[in-house]
């Protein structure tokens, strides 16, 4: 540039009634035309200029035309608020530069700068249209700041929720509610709560996510699931939440909700897991909803005082650790069990080499091998019996001669359900209880099974699809399911019992569950 001026302000007149360009520039702040590309092609097309916008670090926000050369030390200036404007000329071209300013206590800098290049030089016309248009910009790129801040405030928002709910699910009470106390203060007072799965799509969950807020009106916790796309996750204290969710999956086709029972906040992981369980009744309910239906549990059929002996005992060696580091293995060992280990990684919030670090010292300490699907499904019962009952002793004796699990086994109830439960396989001729037999008995892994079946796998897995709805259980997904039919069999003595002896070495990055 051969020449740089003084600083000049920008002339902005009132507009007058019959300036078209003055009304098609207050079309520019009509709801459906907020654009800067827009306005500034519009600027480009009304002064015959090429436009250039920029902000204060020299990024393009919006050009039209072919871009200018700019002199970098008067832009900098510009920017800086040195100058709050600057016309220059290099013979062939006229130049003007506009700062658009910060409102508010800090306006000496720029938050853009505005740069507008033509071969004529600027008259008074057009030096209006430059001018009204600079404030035009400075409304929009105000606008535009307001709506970045309140997404960066939701964002925000929305990962506090999934770190309380991290939290809660590694059976951190009290942080949770330190963290919750801030923003929505009472919101975890109560002991207990219901955890709701809320299933919609992936490109609107979103949406569905304020809804649930709006609807339980800040009375619940609303967090994106972060391990499915298309779920929210809704824990509700209050009585009134699952009405208002009900009310609006109602209206709301394509949506289904899935609740658990009244839950202590310690077993928050528990009670997602019972609301994953209800959704997936849900789907194939009139109304889409559904609450955890709380079956005969097989643990509830063995002798109460020696299952919790048992427990305690199995679990003794994680005794000695730090009661915080103690209840995040167990919490995550919990969830590692009922869900994948991707899964569980992205509801903790931690990788999936961390999920499984923290099992593998469980299993170590425990002297257990996770890849064994018997040795998981007898750890599972151990797990959710703490969970449910507590510490066997809260002194850290141990208890006086404590049953084996094969004993907890024997009791007639228990051999009535479990003969019960797989005898409806038997009415099917394609021998379905000896294919399931076989699956389980290679850990869930068809291709062994149909080896030992002399059938293809792909027959294994459609054997194993077809027993879901005879057992009203469902096995290729895992978790608490597939344990119970595990179990049936270690009852009736079609698997072995486990037994609790050194972990695979050799295995200790095997699937949680397959």
């Amino acid at each position: 540039m051969a020449r740089r001026a003084e600083e000049e302000p920008v002339s902005r007149p009132s507009y007058g009634t019959d300036s078209a360009w003055a009304r098609e520039l207050l079309d520019q702040l009509r709801p459906a035309g907020r654009d800067l590309n827009r306005l500034v092609a519009w600027l480009a097309r009304s002064t015959g200029s090429a436009v250039r916008l920029q902000d204060a670090r020299g990024a393009l926000l919006a050009e039209a035309g072919q871009r200018p050369a700019l002199d970098p030390a008067v832009v900098a200036d510009v920017a800086a608020g040195r100058v709050s404007a600057a016309a220059l000329e290099d013979g062939t071209r006229h130049v003007r530069l506009v700062g658009i300013r910060h409102p508010g206590p800090h306006r000496a800098a720029a938050s853009a700068v505005l740069a507008v290049a033509r071969t004529e030089p600027f008259d008074r016309h057009t030096t209006d249209i430059v001018g009204h248009t600079a404030g035009v910009l400075e409304l929009l790129l105000r606008e535009r700041e307001l709506t970045q801040a309140g997404d960066r405030l939701r964002r925000a928002a929305a990962d506090l929720r999934l770190a309380i709910l991290q939290l809660l699910m590694v059976e951190d009470i009290v942080s949770a509610r330190r963290v919750a106390a801030g923003l929505w203060p009472g919101l975890l007072e109560k002991d207990t709560a219901r955890v709701y799965v809320v299933e919609g799509t992936a490109a609107d969950r979103d949406r569905l996510a304020d809804e649930c807020g709006a609807a339980t009106s800040g009375g619940a916790l609303v967090v994106r699931c972060p391990a499915m796309d298309e779920h929210v996750i809704v824990l509700g204290p209050a009585t009134e939440v699952e009405e208002r969710l009900r009310s609006l999956v109602a209206v709301r086709p394509g949506t289904y909700l899935g609740g658990s029972p009244r839950q202590r906040l310690a077993l928050t992981a528990t009670a997602y897991g019972q609301a994953v369980t209800a959704l997936a009744v849900a789907r194939f309910s009139p109304e889409r909803t559904a609450v955890y239906a709380e079956r005969i549990r097989p643990a509830r059929l063995m002798d109460p005082a020696a299952l919790h002996a048992w427990s305690a005992a199995v679990l003794r060696p994680l005794d000695t650790l730090p009661y915080h580091v103690r209840a995040e293995l167990l919490a995550t060992t919990r969830l590692g069990l009922e869900f994948t280990a991707v899964s569980t990684a992205k509801v903790l919030g931690v990788s999936r080499n961390t999920v499984r670090a923290r099992m593998d010292r469980v299993a170590a300490l425990l002297g257990a091998d996770f890849s064994a699907l018997a040795v998981r499904a007898v750890a599972h019962i151990a797990l959710n019996t703490e969970a449910a009952h507590g510490p066997y002793d809260s002194e850290g004796h141990a208890p006086a001669a404590p049953a084996g699990f094969a004993d907890l086994l024997g009791g007639d109830a228990l051999r009535s359900w479990a003969e019960g439960l797989l005898g409806r396989l038997d009415a099917d001729g394609r021998d379905l209880r000896g294919t399931l037999r076989a699956w389980l008995a290679a850990d869930a892994n068809a291709g062994p099974a149909a080896t030992a079946r002399g059938v293809h796998a792909q027959t294994v897995r459609e054997h194993v699809r077809a027993a879901e709805p005879v057992l009203e259980r469902r096995l290729l997904a895992g978790g608490t399911d597939l344990y119970e039919v595990v179990l049936a069999h270690l009852v009736t003595g079609e698997l072995p019992v486990p037994a609790l002896g050194p972990a695979n070495r050799e295995q200790v990055d095997a699937a949680v569950h397959r």
